[in-house]
């Protein structure tokens, strides 16, 4: 009697043990997978399926249900601009028409809304099962970004939501399974900052500064952040005098800061040439 307990107690073990490794097992294969078949690849939603039956709640598997929904429902096509750049990008090909103006073509992604919804739900989801792993939420706030394009309200409104809590409560974030530190969160949020200037319209101009702002109060020694909100004050709004304050500030804080350096130098020529 005492050797079959034996016997069940090591297969016991032995199967927690298999179950503790096989939600990795089923992360590898899937990456195995999709470097093969692509997000949506014929036998991707069987995969996930079998995955979910196994580990409903396993954030890399919501992560995949959002990618593929996404990569289901994107469309990429070419179409005319009447501007310079779009989304930080240049045209694929200018072509003159018949007047001879030359016209601009972007290539321009495009989603199912009905899709699109659907990814939302299953980051929602791993957003509020792991509320604190910056993972999710940077998913979140990366989607909507492509999704609203030139006009992100709603991923603006995620990320004061991440500053908000990050000045009330300074929460523990993660990145998977490692910790996070408040540099690390100020690192996140400064790549932001420059998805949300690359945009390159006013809308995003505006959200820019309003989150270089905050941001720059709650890490006064980053010199980034000063940066950015000259830039504002140089690129937006054309305020070269009131950028130039905000470009020495920056080099009172990082004396080696070479964006202050050559946009004061920028200011400096223009002054001299009027």
């Amino acid at each position: 009697m005492k050797r079959y307990l034996t016997a069940l107690i090591a297969m016991a073990l032995g199967a927690a043990c298999f179950a503790q490794t096989t939600s990795e097992e089923f992360n590898e294969k899937y990456q195995r997978l999709v470097g093969r078949l692509g997000y949506a690849g014929v036998g991707i939603e069987t995969y996930l399926d079998k995955w979910e039956a196994a580990f409903p709640e396993d954030g890399r598997l919501l992560e995949a249900r959002c990618n593929y929904c996404l990569a289901k429902g994107i469309t990429t096509q070419v179409v005319p601009k009447d501007q310079s750049k779009f989304l930080g990008a240049k045209p694929v090909i200018s072509i003159p028409d018949s007047t001879g103006k030359k016209i601009n073509y972007f290539e321009e992604t495009f989603y199912d809304d009905e899709l699109f919804g659907e990814a939302m739900t299953w980051l929602d989801k791993a957003v509020e099962l792991y509320p604190l792993d910056l993972i999710y939420r940077a998913d979140k706030v990366t989607c909507l970004l492509a999704y609203e394009k030139e006009s992100p309200d709603m991923a603006v409104a995620e990320l004061d939501k991440l500053v908000e809590m990050e000045k009330k409560s300074h929460p523990e974030w993660v990145v998977g399974s490692n910790s996070a530190t408040s540099e690390d969160f100020s690192e996140l949020m400064s790549g932001y900052c420059v998805r949300l200037w690359t945009v390159g319209t006013p809308q995003s101009y505006e959200a820019f500064f309003r989150l270089s702002t905050k941001l720059s109060k709650m890490f006064p020694k980053d010199s980034n952040y000063l940066d950015n909100i000259g830039s504002y004050w140089l690129v937006a709004k054309g305020k070269d005098s009131k950028a130039a304050g905000y470009y020495k500030k920056a080099l009172k804080l990082n004396p080696s800061d070479e964006v202050a350096k050559a946009n004061l130098k920028l200011i400096e020529k223009r002054k001299a040439a009027k």
